[in-house]
Formats: C-alpha cells, sequence, structure tokens
C-alpha cells in the first residue's frame, strides 16, 4: 500500500469517527430535551410550568401559538403521569414481593379455590365487598359474566313438551347499588338461556343508584353485550322495589310480565313452563324453584322442592309441601299450590297484573309487598303456583347491605298496610306479635281497600281456611293431621350423625409438626372456643380431623373448625357445628404440600412460626412452608 493511500484510509477513518461523534451528540441532546419536556413540575398557572400568555401584547395568533404549545405540552404531562403511576406500582411490587420473602400467590386449581385472598389488593376487593353488597365480589368477579351451572330440574322436567306457541315475556329486573360483574352475570344468563322468541325485552330499573360504577360502567357493559333487547331506565329519585317494578311494569310490551332479582342466574328451559302455566289459566302468578347460589363462594346448589308460608309477625318462610306431595315421581313435575311467594322471582300476565293491582304504590323501599300481593291474588279469585321444572337461582344474601333513605323500618310500615287493607280481624294476631307497630304512620290505604271491594275480594278468614289451613291460629288447638309434612327430629348436636368422608391428621409439610388445639389434652376436644396450635404428631384422638361431605374438618368428631368472618380479625377456632357452611367449610387438594383455606374468609390456615406451640391463624393465601400442609390418613 502506497503512503498516499494510507492518508486517504486515515482521511476516511477520521471523518467517519466525527460523523459518529456528532450523531451521539445529537442523540445525546435530544434525549436530554424529551427528559427535559417530561420532567418539567406542573404549577397552578399552567400545564408547562409556565404561566399562560394574556393581558397586554397577546393577540389572536399568540393564544393560538399557546394552544399548540398546550396541546403538546398536556400530551408529554400525561405520558408522563401514567409513565410515573406505572414505575410506582412496579415499585410497589418489587417490595411486596422482598416482603413476603418466600412467599408467591397460590395458583387457582379450579373454581372452588376462585375465593382463595391470594394479596392485599384481593383481601381489599373482599372487604370492601362484603360491606357494599353482602356477598364475595372477589368470586363473582372471577367468574365472569356467565358459567356453566348445573341443570338441577328432576329428569322428568327435560321430558316435558311445551306448546311451541306461547306469550312472549317483558322481564323486568330492578336494581339499586348492585355489584356490577353480577349484575352483567343475571342479564347475561337471562339472553343466553331464554329462547329469543319468547323473550319480548329485558327492563332494567335503576332505583337512582349512587355507585360510581353503575352510574359509569353501565352502558358500556351493556354495550358489550350487544342486545337490542335491553333496556336502562333510571329513576330520578329512590323509589323502593314497588314503586320501581310497576314503572318497569308500565313500560313492558310484552303479554307476560317476569320480574327477577338482580343478582340470580336461570337455568335451562326455565321460562317455558312459567309461561305455558299463564297461558293455561292467566290468573296464575307462576313461581319458578329458586335454587341456592352461595353468597360466599357463589356455589349453585339445588334446593328442595318447598312452597311459602308466613306467620303472625308477617314474616315470609318456606314450608314443606303437604304430606302425599310426592308419593310418585310424576308429582316431581307439579305445579304444587303454594299460600305464598318469595316475591322476588315470579311470573303474571301484564294485563292481569294490572287488573289485580299491581303493587300498593304506598308501601317504600322494601318489605311486606311479597304477603300482600300473595293475600290479594288469593282472596281476589287469582292463585300461586310452584312449578319445580322452572329453575333460577338466587344469591341468598345473610343480610341487606342497604336501608330506606330515611331511616325508617319499612318491613313493619309495608306490613301494617297490608294487614289493614286484607287481614280483617286477623289484624291483631300480627298487633300482639309486633306491638310496636301500634304507633307506627302506615299512611293512607283508602286506595288499597276501594281496590279490594271493587275486585269483590274474598275474607282473610277463607284464606286461612282454604288455602292455609296449616297455619296455627292463636288460641286454637289442633287436632289430627293438618297435612302439613313432619320435620325430623335432631339428636344433640355432640351426637348427631355425620357423613364423614375422611379422616387424617393434619401435618405442617416438612415437619413432624401436626394441627391441634393449643391445650393439645383430650378435653380440649369438648371446649368450644379453643384456639389451634401446633404440636407433636401423635396418634390420638384430639390431632385426628374428620371431613364430612359438607366440607367441616371435626376435631375428634366433636367440635368443627370455625373461621372468623376475615383474614385480619381473629383465629380459627373450634365451634358447635352449624352445618350452614360458610366459616364452617374448609378446601383442600387432597394432596401433600396443600394450602387449606376457608371458604367464607377466602383466607389459609398459617402459622408464624414453624415450632411446637406456634399458634395457628388465617392469612392471604400464598405458597410458603408455614402453609402448606399434608393430609396422614387415620
Amino acid at each position: 500500500m502506497t503512503e498516499k493511500q494510507k492518508k486517504r484510509i486515515s482521511k476516511m477513518t477520521n471523518k467517519s469517527f466525527l460523523w459518529g461523534v456528532a450523531a451521539a451528540s445529537l442523540t445525546w441532546a435530544i434525549s436530554l430535551y424529551l427528559y427535559w419536556n417530561l420532567s418539567r413540575s406542573t404549577s397552578p398557572t399552567g400545564i408547562s410550568g409556565r404561566p399562560p400568555m394574556s393581558g397586554k401584547g397577546t393577540g389572536e395568533h399568540a393564544g393560538h401559538l399557546q394552544n399548540r404549545f398546550d396541546t403538546a405540552d398536556k400530551s408529554r404531562y400525561h405520558f408522563k403521569q401514567k409513565y410515573d403511576r406505572f414505575l410506582r406500582e412496579k415499585e410497589k411490587r418489587r417490595i411486596s414481593h422482598r416482603l413476603v420473602d418466600e412467599m408467591h400467590p397460590m395458583l387457582p386449581n379450579g373454581t372452588d379455590e376462585f375465593g382463595m385472598v391470594q394479596n392485599s389488593e384481593e383481601q381489599f376487593i373482599r372487604d370492601i365487598g362484603y360491606r357494599k353488597h353482602a356477598f364475595n365480589v372477589l368470586v363473582s368477579n372471577k367468574l365472569g359474566p356467565f358459567r356453566a351451572i348445573p341443570d338441577t330440574r328432576h329428569k322428568l322436567c327435560r321430558q316435558q313438551a311445551y306448546d311451541k306457541v306461547l306469550p312472549a315475556a317483558s322481564i323486568v329486573m330492578c336494581f339499586y347499588n348492585e355489584h356490577l360483574e353480577t349484575l352483567v352475570r343475571s342479564i347475561t344468563t337471562v339472553l343466553r338461556r331464554t329462547p329469543a322468541y319468547l323473550l319480548k325485552e329485558l327492563i332494567l330499573v335503576d332505583d337512582y343508584s349512587d355507585y360510581d360504577e353503575l352510574k359509569d360502567g353501565l352502558e358500556p357493559a351493556l354495550q358489550r353485550i350487544r342486545s337490542d333487547k335491553v333496556r336502562l331506565l333510571r329513576n330520578g329519585d329512590r323509589e323502593g322495589l314497588m314503586r320501581s317494578r310497576v314503572y318497569g311494569a308500565r313500560n313492558a310490551t310484552g303479554d307476560v310480565l317476569i320480574f327477577l332479582d338482580s343478582h340470580i342466574e336461570v337455568n335451562q328451559d326455565w321460562i317455558e313452563p312459567l309461561l305455558a302455566r299463564i297461558k293455561h289459566n292467566r290468573t296464575i302468578l307462576a313461581m319458578p324453584v329458586i335454587d341456592i347460589i352461595n353468597s360466599d363462594t357463589f356455589v349453585y346448589t339445588a334446593s328442595p322442592l318447598v312452597r311459602g308460608g308466613f306467620n303472625w309477625g308477617l314474616h315470609f318462610k318456606w314450608d314443606n309441601l303437604p304430606t302425599g306431595s310426592l308419593e310418585h315421581e310424576t308429582d316431581f313435575v307439579g305445579p304444587f299450590r303454594s299460600p305464598t311467594m318469595a316475591g322476588g322471582l315470579f311470573a303474571i300476565e301484564r294485563a292481569y297484573f294490572r287488573e289485580l293491582g299491581e303493587y300498593d304504590m304506598g308501601m317504600d323501599v322494601w318489605g311486606g309487598e311479597n304477603l300482600e300481593i300473595s293475600f290479594r291474588a288469593w282472596q281476589c279469585g287469582g292463585s300461586i303456583e310452584l312449578l319445580p321444572c322452572a329453575r333460577i337461582g338466587h344469591v341468598f344474601r345473610k343480610r341487606r347491605p342497604y336501608g330506606s333513605p330515611n331511616g325508617q323500618d319499612t318491613m313493619i310500615r309495608n306490613s301494617l298496610r297490608l294487614a289493614h287493607v286484607w287481614m280483617d280481624d286477623y289484624l291483631r294476631y300480627f298487633l300482639e306479635q309486633q306491638p310496636h307497630a301500634r304507633t307506627v304512620d302506615y299512611g293512607d290505604v283508602s286506595d288499597r281497600k276501594q281496590l279490594r271491594e271493587r275486585l269483590q275480594c274474598q275474607s282473610f278468614a277463607w284464606y286461612v281456611q282454604n288455602i292455609y289451613p296449616q297455619l296455627r291460629v292463636p288460641g286454637q288447638s289442633k287436632s289430627g293431621d293438618d297435612g302439613e309434612a313432619t320435620q325430623p327430629k335432631f339428636e344433640p348436636w355432640h351426637s348427631r350423625k355425620r357423613n364423614y368422608i375422611g379422616s387424617f391428621q393434619i401435618r405442617l409439610t416438612n415437619t413432624s409438626l401436626c394441627l391441634t388445639t393449643e391445650a393439645d389434652s383430650e378435653k380440649s376436644l369438648w371446649k368450644k372456643g379453643s384456639a389451634l396450635a401446633l404440636q407433636p404428631c401423635l396418634r390420638v384422638k384430639h390431632q385426628t380431623w374428620y371431613e364430612t361431605e359438607r366440607s367441616e374438618l371435626v376435631l375428634g368428631q366433636l367440635l368443627c373448625l370455625d373461621a372468623p368472618s376475615s383474614a385480619t380479625k381473629g383465629r380459627p377456632k373450634l365451634n358447635k357445628c352449624h352445618e350452614m357452611g360458610g366459616d364452617q367449610a374448609w378446601k383442600h387438594r387432597k394432596t401433600s404440600g396443600t394450602p387449606i383455606y376457608n371458604i367464607a374468609s377466602g383466607s389459609c390456615l398459617m402459622v408464624k412460626n414453624i415450632r411446637k406451640g406456634s399458634p395457628v391463624a388465617l392469612d392471604l393465601c400464598v405458597n410458603s412452608p408455614r402453609s402448606t400442609w399434608d393430609l396422614l390418613s387415620s
């Protein structure tokens, strides 16, 4: 290579190097400029930190330029906000993972574990959900807008043939501060399990809900459902269930009205039996069987065939069917006459609903309306029938999550209204049960008494004698068979027979420590309220747990393991078995290294330290050596 060629190559190399430096410098300059723009702090004077252009010397052109600058600044500002939020959340997760040490979320293994509370966010969702809605919204959220449920009908129901020509129904679903995901599932299940030609419309009546998720999120959720049969009506003030239902009914166009609650799931072929029965006789109020959706787990289970009754305090109750009602298999198809109905779910011809007087518009919020329409139907020429082939699941809450706007006891007030209109001299039995009702103002009922006269209704004595003879009238002795099926007599709780499906010791994984009482003695088996602790494993009665078909864990076949209502309050203890599930229902995977979690609280058994005598508590369901257990078969 000549000297000239060497100089030329050296010159080219120097140029390349200079161009590289220039490019790098430009890149750094652009990066610094962008970083400076993103990092500028905001101030009350404007988005970008500089005062807005105003006052002398600012013309139209300056304002236009300012708008362009502000638009760009706003865009950068919102980007920075989102990015900063992302970094903060990332840091929170990093700190959270460091704090929980070896723990990480327990992966769900089937829908039974949807209730597991695996982190603080889920704990918050669950706790606030119970306060606002009185059921487990964490599980409801995980179920999504639609799910498969068991077909709980009798096998003969699947063989029933119904008329091809049936009246079309308008479904009226009223709600107040309902959980959005649960409401969406209620709507979706109706749309997907109802033949389109039988569903005229689904009318939603929002009784002036004040939750933001319903104000802002319901319409978008309905748009995602994409059904032109759903109509949303919103009350301009809180009206209560009765007036809201009438409002929905007056806006309906179907031949039949079906009233449904907003936390339900309809079952297979649910609507045909109701419509067919009303086509047979327009004066029938047709009831489905109301299956149970557990408020803690959302597990769907079949209800037995029972009918509606009441006591003299005017509280609705379920009664067994009269003796002899189910002698043959074909009897399970029904229908069965029912003295009253629960009121949340039933069908009625729309024209007949108007003729019968709709609802008492003087009743407030909730309570008593189901008995009022039940008495009125029977006394005024109609009837109530239970149709076992129509099944609808309903979330049975342990309490009502809201009261009346003014704090009034609307149940007593509404009951007084119906008693004064429909019960004649039998009113005195209600007042004997509810003596404080004598001083309650129940409003004007003259228009309802005029309705009774216009419809030429029967007396309440006729109703008791002909429709509900099983009701015991105070002061009257009962003789002979009253037609009511007898209830089984239970043995004392400590000797009650249970269906046990397994027995085992519960040992903390990779240790020789087992779950038992703190006292670690056979005497503690009888002591209600005993707390639990880890003790050296021994093949003894007071360390042997028995599992029942109800998912109870019974220590020594005597007392059940009972959880507090929240993982943050109290410890699990031994208590009398109440056989109601919830805080005494426990799930595990029947394998080594399983979590053991309580259905009601959503939390898992855990120890703070791995040592003898360490107390057992409930905590978030995370995979940790302190919360995994082996089941040692006895």
